[in-house]
C-alpha cells in the first residue's frame, strides 16, 4: 500500500478549506497519510493538522519559511517526500502550490497532474478528471510510470469533514543547508480582508458592462451583504478598473464557488475557463445574446444598473428577518 503526503496551506492561523478538502480525501482513501506545512502559519496550524487523522505531521517554522522562496521550498520539501517514502502527494493548486510541485516533480523526475476537478484512488493509483480545452471537455487520468504521483486540486471540489481522530507527533524541520542562490528580501501583499478568490464561497464578478471602474461599488455593496469577494473579467483589468488579483479566467484565477454572479460579463472563453466549475451561476447582462447565458444556471436580461440594487435591498431584507 502507499502513502499519500498532504500539502496544507492555512491563513490567518488556520487551514485554508482548499487544505481541509485534501485532508479529508486522504483520509477516506483508506492509504497512510502524512500531512506538512511551511510558513509563518506552520505553527499556529500544527495542532489542526496533528488530530487530522494524519499518522505524521511536519512542519517548516524556521524563519527562512516565512517568505515563499522557490529554491528553499524545493529543496526542503524534495527531501522529505524522498524520506518518507510517499507515493502520492496532494497540495492545492493555488499559486504557491503551481510554482512549487512541477519544479518538485522534475527532480524526483515524477509527473504532476494541474487544475483537477476530482479525485478518487484505485488501489494506490490516483484517478483524476481535469478541465482541457479550456474547460470545453473533461479528462480522466491516471499516472503512468511515474515515481511519485503529484496531484494540485483546485479549490472548493472536494467534501470536507471534520478534522478529528488523532494525534499525531509533530516533527519540526530546520531549513536544508547551503546557500541560496535567490534571497526574498519582500512581499507586498493587497490590503483587503477578505477571502482570495481561490477561496471564495460567493463570488461576484463585474466585465465591461459596468462601463467604468467607479461602479464596481456597487458590486462590493452586493458582496458586503452576502460575504462575498469580488472578481474582474480581463477586460477590466486590462483598462486598469481593478487590480490583477481579481481577475478570472485562464490567464487569472480559477475559481470553483459555490454561487457566481457575473455582472456586465459578456463570457468570453477566456472567462469561461476560470469560472465554469461554479456551483450555481447567476448572470446579469443586457444583451440575450451574450455567451455567459449558455453556461448560467439563472440569468437575467437586463439593466444591471436597476437589477443590481434591487438584488442587494433584497438580500438585506433576507438575511436580516
Amino acid at each position: 500500500m502507499g502513502k499519500i503526503l498532504v500539502f496544507t496551506e492555512a491563513a490567518n492561523g488556520k487551514l485554508k478549506r482548499s487544505s481541509i478538502e485534501l485532508l479529508t480525501a486522504a483520509k477516506k482513501s483508506g492509504q497512510p497519510f502524512i500531512a506538512a506545512i511551511a510558513g509563518s502559519q506552520a505553527a499556529g496550524a500544527a495542532p489542526a493538522l496533528s488530530s487530522s487523522g494524519a499518522a505524521e505531521v511536519h512542519t517548516f517554522e524556521d524563519g527562512k519559511f516565512d517568505q515563499y522562496n522557490p529554491e528553499l521550498y524545493t529543496a526542503a520539501l524534495s527531501d522529505l517526500i524522498t524520506k518518507s517514502g510517499a507515493t502520492v502527494v496532494l497540495a492545492s493548486a493555488s499559486a504557491l502550490g503551481k510554482d512549487l510541485f512541477p519544479r518538485i516533480a522534475a527532480r524526483l523526475k515524477s509527473a504532476v497532474l494541474s487544475d483537477c476537478t476530482e479525485l478518487s484512488f484505485n488501489g494506490d493509483k490516483a484517478v483524476v478528471k481535469r478541465p482541457v480545452y479550456s474547460g470545453k471537455a473533461f479528462a480522466k487520468v491516471t499516472f503512468d510510470q511515474s515515481p511519485i504521483q503529484f496531484v494540485l486540486m483546485r479549490a472548493n471540489q472536494l467534501p470536507t469533514e471534520e478534522l478529528s481522530g488523532g494525534s499525531a507527533a509533530v516533527t519540526k524541520h530546520a531549513a536544508p543547508a547551503g546557500d541560496l542562490k535567490t534571497l526574498i528580501k519582500d512581499v507586498v501583499k493587497g490590503t483587503s480582508e477578505k477571502l482570495d478568490l481561490t477561496e471564495a464561497n460567493i463570488i461576484v464578478s463585474g466585465g465591461r458592462g459596468l462601463k467604468e471602474a467607479a461602479n464596481f461599488k456597487m458590486l462590493n455593496d452586493l458582496a458586503d451583504v452576502l460575504g462575498a469577494t469580488v472578481g474582474a473579467s480581463r477586460a477590466v483589468v486590462d483598462a486598469g478598473w481593478v487590480s490583477h488579483g481579481m481577475q478570472v479566467g485562464q490567464t487569472g484565477k480559477t475559481v470553483a464557488p459555490s454561487l457566481y454572479i457575473a455582472v456586465g460579463v459578456s463570457g468570453a472563453i477566456q472567462h469561461l475557463a476560470g469560472m465554469s466549475g461554479s456551483k450555481v451561476i447567476v448572470a446579469i447582462n443586457s444583451d440575450p445574446n451574450a455567451p455567459i447565458f449558455q453556461k448560467a444556471t439563472y440569468g437575467i436580461v437586463g439593466d444591471a444598473f436597476e437589477i443590481v440594487p434591487k438584488l442587494t435591498e433584497e438580500f438585506k431584507k433576507a438575511l436580516h428577518k
